[in-house]
């Protein structure tokens, strides 16, 4: 039994612990250093990496984890008496330039997809469309597969979700994944078979693959889904499609209290110049309106400006619309909710309560037991991938940064030594030169005095528009890193009949070759019986007096062999020779 128990936070730092212990912080940093780990004073480590300590320093003590504060919870709004209906929200997701985006435009009438690098949506966007007087919000979803945490947001915020296919392309992982998020977040389904104008489309094969891999039956064929046959370029049943959504809608009977505090989801932020962060949300409950108090996570916001999601400025915004949102004392978080207060007291108290509760500190802040235990057991020597990540929107960084940490193995450790929201800073240079860092940005700037510095302090600073390209790019340095293969290729065999000349640094010798061949340059194994004597080169090779080029299974031959160092070689031995390359290995 141990002597006490002691309650520490699930992320604790080093300070704190070595506090709690009441032992020197520098004995608690030496013992994490001893075991791999380079921790400063305010570096978090998680309980079980904290007990592994304390247990490596003796230390008769049982930590127990604490029971965090409650953050904002999920929790679903009980709807009153006086609920009104409101506009569904319909996501339209699908695989990766299936024409998603395009289809947007056509609903919009406008050009979304012009400003998506490669065609390809980097975050969740929001917008709203009128049909037959009835609003409905669309929401865009990102295709790539780095982009799946924020997939799975828009489609946990949804009623509807719009499965795009092409009709030349047919059901691909992407569209997969789409169906299991809308089946996981109970969303009603519409397929949208669009490319329908394509010579190569085949739109029953399209409805023949749903119906026989994934149970979706068309309603044309006495199912219970409804697939719609369109073309964005054309614009042909686009109506049609819509009127579809508000059918499988007006069965829902979806609706919402306005007379309540406003609350929702904040879709994505990021930081504008002269505006500070720039929040897009999707209201679920009540009325949001100019000059009210905020709270999303650890921070909060006096509501300065209020805006439609084209940007027109607006009073309001009720239940199921997406609003912009400017006044927030920082960057909210992607995904986190948001809650109207009362003042700007009761907004700092719970955000400040939400900044002491959150134990789930930067991602290079971090130590695991995992990790801990990794480097306390490892049987290959590790290095570390530092980097500097910076991104456009709050979504995308979540996106990068994820995507980022699956790359590591049990060689290369990816570190994020810092991440943020914004243009690339002269702070982020020098923390990159002080960690021997890469700088990657995302959609980001760097400003002209941020590029002189990093060229002074030799900061390779990266930037990409498309995600998969800064993936590739981080992909090529980790390889760059790991330590080539050895491949060796056994090329032939042959038993020593004489022994000819011995020197301390070479052996004349001759044999007959028992298979495969052999030439001038090869690794040789020199094997008494089964155990290895030595390894030896060919130097030259002769056969009848003369320099021979190669000699072949059945031959006899003579063999001059590069010994570093005297090798008594023994009539009988046995030859083994091979070839020796370095390869570079990939992830």
């Amino acid at each position: 039994m141990a002597e006490r128990t002691v309650q520490v936070p699930d992320m604790v730092t080093v300070g704190e612990l070595a506090t709690t212990l009441d032992i020197p912080v520098t004995k608690l940093i030496g013992e994490l250093f001893k075991n791999g780990i380079a921790a400063t004073i305010n570096q978090r480590i998680d309980v079980e990496t904290a007990q592994i300590i304390v247990e490596e320093l003796g230390l008769d003590v049982e930590l127990q984890r604490q029971e965090a504060q409650p953050v904002i919870k999920e929790k679903k709004h009980q709807l009153s008496d006086h609920a009104v209906s409101r506009p569904p929200i319909v996501a339209v997701m699908g695989h990766v330039d299936h024409g998603k985006t395009t289809l947007l435009d056509a609903v919009l009438k406008m050009k979304v997809v012009e400003g998506e690098a490669g065609g390809i949506t980097q975050h969740i966007s929001a917008y709203q469309t009128v049909r037959n007087d009835r609003s409905i919000t669309l929401l865009d979803t990102p295709g790539h597969e780095a982009f799946s945490a924020l997939r799975q947001h828009g489609a946990t915020l949804t009623d509807v979700v719009v499965i795009v296919v092409a009709a030349d392309d047919g059901v691909k992982p992407q569209t997969v994944e789409a169906i299991k998020f809308a089946e996981s977040a109970n969303a009603k389904i519409v397929v949208a078979i669009t490319k329908c104008d394509k010579d190569t489309a085949n739109v029953e094969r399209v409805k023949a693959q749903l119906a026989s891999e994934y149970n979706m039956n068309p309603e044309e064929w006495g199912g219970d889904t409804i697939m719609v046959p369109i073309s964005a370029k054309t614009g042909e049943n686009i109506d049609k499609l819509l009127d579809m959504v508000l059918l499988v809608a007006d069965l829902e009977d979806l609706r919402a209290d306005v007379d309540t505090p406003a609350e929702g989801l904040v879709i994505e932020s990021h930081l504008e110049v002269g505006k500070g962060p720039v929040v897009s949300m999707l209201i679920e409950n009540g009325l949001l309106k100019l000059g009210q108090f905020i709270v999303s996570g650890t921070t909060y916001a006096k509501v300065r400006t209020l805006s439609d999601y084209a940007g027109h400025p607006i009073k309001s915004a009720g239940p199921a619309t997406p609003a912009i949102v400017t006044g927030f004392k920082d960057v909210p978080s992607f995904g986190d909710r948001f809650i109207v207060v009362k003042n700007e007291k009761a907004a700092r108290s719970m955000a400040e309560k939400h900044r002491l509760s959150e134990q789930h500190e930067a991602v290079h802040a971090r130590v695991t037991g995992n990790d801990l235990l990794r480097m306390m057991n490892r049987q290959v020597e590790t290095q570390d991938v530092n980097v500097v990540v910076r991104a456009d929107v709050q979504g995308s960084l979540t996106s990068v940064t994820d995507s980022l940490k699956l790359l590591e193995n049990e060689e290369l450790i990816m570190r994020i030594i810092s991440s943020g929201v914004g243009a690339i800073t002269e702070n982020d240079i020098r923390l990159a030169a002080s960690a021997g860092a890469i700088v990657y940005g995302f959609n980001v700037q760097l400003p002209p005095t941020v590029k002189r510095l990093a060229v002074r302090d030799k900061v390779s600073v990266r930037i990409f528009k498309v995600i998969y390209e800064l993936l590739d790019d981080v992909k090529g340095v980790m390889e760059a890193m790991l330590a080539p293969e050895v491949v060796e290729t056994e090329v032939g065999e042959l038993k020593v009949l004489g022994i000819f000349r011995t020197t301390k640094d070479d052996v004349i010798c001759g044999g007959e070759v028992l298979s495969g061949k052999v030439t001038a340059g090869l690794m040789v194994r020199v094997k008494r019986g089964k155990e290895q004597v030595a390894e030896v080169e060919v130097r030259s090779v002769q056969r009848q007096q003369a320099e021979a080029k190669e000699v072949f299974e059945g031959e006899q031959c003579g063999l001059e062999l590069r010994t570093r160092g005297k090798l008594l070689l023994e009539e009988g031995d046995r030859l083994e020779f091979f070839t020796r390359e370095l390869k570079k290995r990939s992830l």
